[in-house]
């Protein structure tokens, strides 16, 4: 009897915990997506606001569409139970980034000679005068 009560509260554990449903941020509601890991009110609020536009292709479109949800943090909220499609985070499946072109370089400087750029002193020459 206590093993079968114990079985019954280990299985009612495993049917509640968050990695046995899976929340699907094209179906969830705000409530839904808050009960995941990480989720709080405001970015729930930006996945519904993005999702307006259209359902997300999958976990890519997610990262490009909202913000505050990069590679890292899909990782962490499809383990917490988050899905795109039915289908957990692949970091594998994220198109790459484009690589960023260099900064272009200032323009050399030519070397300064002394006293180049600068006008003769006056008063070198108005002592030469007055001896």
């Amino acid at each position: 009897m206590i093993r079968n009560f114990i079985a019954l509260v280990a299985a009612a554990l495993v049917a509640f915990s968050p990695l046995a449903q899976a929340t699907d941020a094209n179906r969830a509601t705000q409530a839904e997506l808050e009960t995941v890991k990480g989720i709080g009110p405001g970015l729930s609020g930006k996945i519904l606001k993005a999702r307006e536009a259209g359902s997300f292709k999958n976990w890519g479109d997610l990262v490009e569409r909202v913000s505050g949800v990069g590679p890292g943090n899909a990782a962490r909220f499809s383990q917490a139970g988050l899905t795109v499609g039915g289908a957990a985070f692949d970091p594998a499946a994220l198109p790459a980034k484009p690589a960023k072109e260099p900064k272009a370089e200032k323009a050399a400087k030519a070397p300064k000679t002394e006293g180049a750029d600068k006008p003769a002193k006056a008063t070198a020459a108005k002592k030469a005068d007055a001896t």
